[in-house]
């Protein structure tokens, strides 16, 4: 049981690489978090996620019910307040792992009692990425799509923290970085 008041943040690790520089700099900004903020950490390539098929056009359009590792993410998702995309810069947009995440959204919306989107609606959707550079506006389509995404569901976007790393651990070189990782969630 939660309280009605708390904040439930979900930590969505999209990178291929564990320990990366996106986690390390989502992990500096969950560190300032009030401690009656709860937290849940789930790292999407240790899921057994489906590849997403569209059937929209199938049928009654209608998708299942999920199951497994999908119904366990979707639930995590509706059970969070606050959703934290961490996902590295790959290729200018998202990680894989977070695509296909995002993806499953759009099975989700046809849910038959899901009401995801409703259910979506007003809950605070926050981005955290590094990227190979200094150079912050070749991050813009990673942006754009999470803050689109957001508009789309009637979710409140907050914005994307970003730090420019590309090494292992080179993430505690952006002193700026970690300036705005200790007030990103409270801004």
């Amino acid at each position: 049981m939660h309280d009605s008041t708390g904040r439930r943040f979900l930590f969505l690790l999209g990178s291929t690489r564990a320990g990366g520089n996106t986690e390390a700099l989502a992990q500096q900004a969950a560190a300032a978090l009030p401690p009656d903020a709860e937290q849940h950490w789930v790292r999407l390539t240790e899921l057994a996620l489906p590849a997403f098929t569209d059937v929209r056009h199938s049928g009654d359009g209608s998708y299942p019910e999920p199951t497994g590792d999908a119904r366990t993410l979707l639930d995590a998702t509706l059970d969070a307040t606050d959703l934290v995309i961490a996902s590295p810069l790959y290729w200018y947009s998202l990680s894989t792992p977070t695509k296909q995440y995002l993806d499953h959204w759009s099975g989700w919306l046809r849910v038959p009692g899901v009401d995801f989107r409703s259910r979506m609606a007003g809950r605070r959707l926050w981005g955290v990425t590094a990227l190979a550079g200094a150079d912050h506006s070749d991050a813009d389509p990673l942006v754009g799509t999470l803050e689109k995404t957001a508009r789309y569901m009637g979710m409140d976007f907050r914005g994307t923290l970003l730090a420019s790393a590309t090494r292992p651990g080179q993430v505690t070189e952006d002193e700026d970085a970690a300036l705005r990782a200790k007030r990103f969630f409270t801004a």
